[in-house]
């Protein structure tokens, strides 16, 4: 009976042996091949930047290069940030590959994300754009003979829509401003690919906008039918005006010319305020 035992367990460790020893060999192939991959690729990158191609287009790489700028924040509010961009370098090379000379149209760019953006910052309320860009936004609070005017005249603004109001394809950039069916007009401008998740705020809305992970957007100058002198004085990069019903359209003219006059783009709401104004 001992020795029927000795002989199971034999042939049991030899079994085991066998596996353990193919195993160790599967794992051996698999190093090998990991090292042949790496250093095989070690070998084209030094040669791929010997080539005279890829040496100018490292030479020239810096000249192209924008630097991020990050978003300021002071308190609850947040100046949005810019991001940067650089040279993929390998990518570039490939594309120039074909005509086999350096053409600054043929680079290709990645994205640089600003250490500090809006994106990491949505419980902050945005109150400006970058003020590095020429750029300007006009918010109204519904269509009207204003939002008429500006349309004839293709004008870009931002409404404030409800779930009554909401129209699709619209020329305005509509933004969701409807405290009781919220969720429901969320779902309409998604379905329609409409939906910038920007809130503007009053004392109603800021909860279930920061629900909804939107931007939160409280624009520093308000425009009404008393203060023209006051708005147009203070007109400046990256302003965010709301335009209240009250104001008439003589005075809603004398703004716009004020902005063409500072030389500055009426743009939505949310191109103000993106960080990515490179792909713009």
């Amino acid at each position: 009976m001992a020795k029927l035992s000795f002989s199971f367990f034999s042939l049991s460790y030899n079994y085991l042996g066998g596996i353990m020893k193919k195993y160790y060999q599967i794992i051996g192939l698999l190093g090998i091949m990991f090292l042949s991959f790496y250093y095989t690729e070690r070998i084209a990158n030094i040669v791929l930047n010997k080539r005279p191609l890829m040496i100018k287009i490292n030479e020239e790489k810096d000249n192209y290069k924008i630097e991020s700028v990050s978003a300021v924040i002071e308190g609850d509010y947040i100046i949005p940030g810019l991001f940067g961009r650089e040279v993929n370098v390998k990518d570039s090379y490939y594309k120039m590959q074909r005509i086999d000379a350096f053409n600054k149209y043929y680079l290709v760019y990645e994205d640089i994300k600003p250490e500090v953006s809006i994106e990491d910052n949505k419980d902050k309320i945005i109150r400006k754009g970058n003020p590095k860009l020429s750029q300007v936004a006009l918010v109204f609070e519904g269509e009207s003979n204003l939002t008429n005017y500006l349309k004839s005249e293709n004008i870009k603004a931002s409404l404030l829509v409800d779930l009554k109001t909401y129209q699709k394809n619209s020329y305005f950039e509509q933004i969701n401003n409807d405290l009781n069916n919220f969720k429901a007009l969320e779902n309409n401008l998604n379905l329609n690919k409409e939906n910038k998740h920007v809130c503007v705020l009053n004392s109603n809305i800021k909860e279930i906008c920061i629900k909804y992970h939107n931007y939160l957007v409280e624009p520093l100058l308000v425009f009404n039918n008393n203060n023209l002198i006051d708005i147009k004085n203070k007109i400046d990069k990256g302003s965010i005006i709301l335009v209240k019903d009250n104001v008439s359209l003589d005075s809603l003219k004398l703004i716009i010319r004020e902005i063409n006059f500072k030389d500055l783009k009426m743009v939505y709401l949310s191109d103000l305020i993106r960080e990515d104004y490179l792909n713009n």
